[in-house]
């Protein structure tokens, strides 16, 4: 992007090997992150602007074909991400904005690629923190408001998978709102249109954003009213209990696996003597 091309330039990044030689900014260590992954979050211009770098040197062959058999041709893995930003973008769908992108190959395969994406400004994760409404006594105005981000939030989520897209982790921490009350998705390398699968996808996506609901804020009723204003619907039909069962399972087994590996459930209140399949 030619508004950063001067703050690249003092950084000395200036082509894909100088890229991988930066040292600087702040290592964002994730658990389980692959040996070829790296993620670093720096900060450029006056006044600053925060940008994340994604690099990826020499991923698997495995990891590769499997991505190449996903995106329906052989693409890096730095461009598994950018591709759905781009397309998100393009149809009117928040995503974060790509500032530099590149590749190189050894052959038929990728040697490294890397991405940087810029900080959504003046916008925070739905994971982090929901919008006021959810955190005011309870009144008439409140519920009104939260109905309301229920149904925007829904509505997002429906444009989203309209795109013949599955997110594969979506879940309200990948969900940023800005102060104009705007969403975005971020996190979108693993976002891909399945060619088969796409119900099972369907459902993993729908289970991520219902398990991360925390149940302090969300009722049984919220959950109904999300699911029905994405499938655009004023009651539900047999077929949609019968995917509502499927997707309560997936959010079961997504919480037994967390609560056996010390991690949180956010969709239950868990008594820690219980198994979450007792858990209210």
């Amino acid at each position: 992007m030619e508004d950063f091309k001067q703050a690249f330039s003092d950084l000395a990044l200036t082509d894909i090997d100088t890229v991988f030689a930066y040292e600087g900014g702040h290592d964002l260590v994730k658990k389980n992150i692959a040996s070829y992954r790296t993620r670093l979050r720096f900060e450029v211009g006056n006044p600053s602007r925060t940008l994340f770098l994604k690099r990826y040197d020499q991923p698997p062959v495995k990891t590769q074909l499997i991505n190449w058999l996903n995106g329906r041709r052989r693409q890096s893995c730095g461009m598994m991400e950018w591709k759905p930003i781009e397309e998100l973008q393009r149809n009117g769908i928040g995503a974060p904005r790509v500032i530099a992108h590149g590749q190189s190959w050894a052959g038929l395969f990728e040697k490294r690629s890397f991405l940087v994406t810029e900080k959504i400004p003046d916008a925070q994760s739905l994971g982090d923190r929901l919008p006021n409404c959810f955190y005011l006594e309870d009144s008439s105005h409140s519920r009104h408001q939260r109905r309301r981000f229920i149904r925007t939030l829904a509505e997002f989520v429906k444009r989203f998978h309209g795109l013949g897209f599955r997110h594969r982790d979506l879940y309200l921490a990948h969900i940023f709102q800005d102060t104009a009350d705007r969403l975005f998705l971020i996190d979108l390398a693993r976002a891909f249109h399945p060619w088969i699968l796409k119900k099972r996808f369907l459902i993993k996506d729908l289970a991520q954003i219902y398990y991360s609901m925390p149940a302090d804020h969300f009722s049984r009723s919220d959950r109904l009213r999300f699911y029905l204003r994405y499938m655009d619907l004023r009651t539900l039909r047999k077929r949609d209990k019968a995917l509502i069962r499927k997707i309560v399972a997936k959010t079961k087994r997504m919480a037994r696996h967390n609560v056996k590996h010390g991690g949180k459930v956010p969709f239950l209140r868990i008594n820690p003597s219980l198994s979450p399949s007792h858990a209210t």
